[in-house]
């Protein structure tokens, strides 16, 4: 029974991870600040802070793991300093350093963000970075320290896109919720259209770049998503139409003062659903290249409208 240890294993894509390696018969461990989403994973889990050195040293020593997928990170954009991402550095360079003491390790996967690029942005090569996120420049740095401290064992770097699916919370929660209620609105003409990946398919995409040989250096850095690419209102239709809704269309000039009484209403520490930010981040193209993953991983398991059905089960379950 080969050995994997999980990071970060009690967040949402982390979760359908830990179920996909208990599954298949591997010996699992998670190690997370945070206790797991479902309540057999608790068995597996280990609470502990990847930026204790001497913890995770240990932690990994005892498990001597044959694989890492290394997922604990901050990843919302709340933070206003590096400092507030240090998760994103500290704890990579803690995982890196005891990672060198396994002598059983084959395999790790480091996990970045698409955010490393700014929304639109499509970037020449593997290191070439844009970010416009505090968050972005985390997780550059998360890369810049794995390209700096190259593991002893094969290893890759993932950037999952816009990921969905059962055990998710914002945003992509909160796009599901609203269209349940009736309250989402297509805004102007045309929707975006962007790279987004059902999490089950993202699993098994990260399932075939694991098992498979990543050694080349020009080759390092994998995509999760699902292709081709898709345009926001086919979703949001589709969606509507496993729920009986009709998605109604609002003009973007009324939806574009939403989001600037949204970031008034932010500055004054109110939240609301709607800001320039998501706005922008709602109507800008970001397709990134799959290449490279879809070779390792070719036909994904679910399709987007399976996907759908699978989230609407686990939303009306929870």
């Amino acid at each position: 029974m080969s050995k994997i240890l999980i990071t970060g294993g009690s967040g949402f894509i982390g979760t359908n991870v830990v179920e996909h390696f208990i599954s298949n018969n591997y010996e699992v461990i998670n190690i997370d600040i945070v206790k797991p989403k479902i309540k057999k994973h608790k068995s597996y889990w280990l609470k502990g802070d990847i930026n204790d050195l001497f913890f995770l040293n240990k932690a990994t020593e005892e498990f001597n793991p044959e694989f890492i997928i290394h997922l604990a990170a901050k990843t919302d954009l709340n933070g206003k300093t590096l400092e507030d991402y240090k998760t994103n550095i500290r704890g990579v360079e803690n995982l890196l350093s005891v990672s060198n003491n396994l002598g059983n390790l084959k395999k790790i996967l480091i996990f970045s963000s698409m955010l490393v690029c700014k929304p639109g942005f499509i970037p020449v090569d593997q290191l070439q970075y844009r970010p416009s996120t505090v968050y972005g420049e985390s997780k550059v740095l998360t890369e810049k320290i794995v390209w700096e401290n190259v593991p002893k064992c094969d290893w890759a770097i993932l950037r999952p896109t816009s990921i969905w699916g059962p055990w998710f919370d914002v945003p992509y929660k909160n796009f599901f919720d609203i269209i349940m209620k009736n309250k989402y609105f297509h805004i102007g003409s045309s929707g975006c259209t962007k790279t987004y990946g059902f999490v089950l398919n993202t699993v098994y995409q990260i399932d075939k770049i694991l098992l498979a040989k990543t050694t080349n250096k020009k080759n390092k850095v994998f995509y999760l998503g699902d292709h081709p690419p898709t345009n926001i209102e086919t979703w949001a239709n589709e969606i509507g139409t496993e729920l009986n809704i009709k998605i109604k269309r609002m003009p973007f000039s009324l939806i574009k003062f939403a989001g600037y009484f949204g970031d008034f209403l932010n500055l004054i520490g109110l939240s609301f659903p709607m800001t320039s930010f998501r706005l922008k981040n709602m109507t800008t193209n970001n397709i990134v290249c799959l290449e490279n993953t879809s070779e390792l991983a070719p036909v994904l398991p679910y399709t987007r409208i399976e996907g759908v059905k699978k989230t609407l089960i686990w939303i009306k379950e929870q």
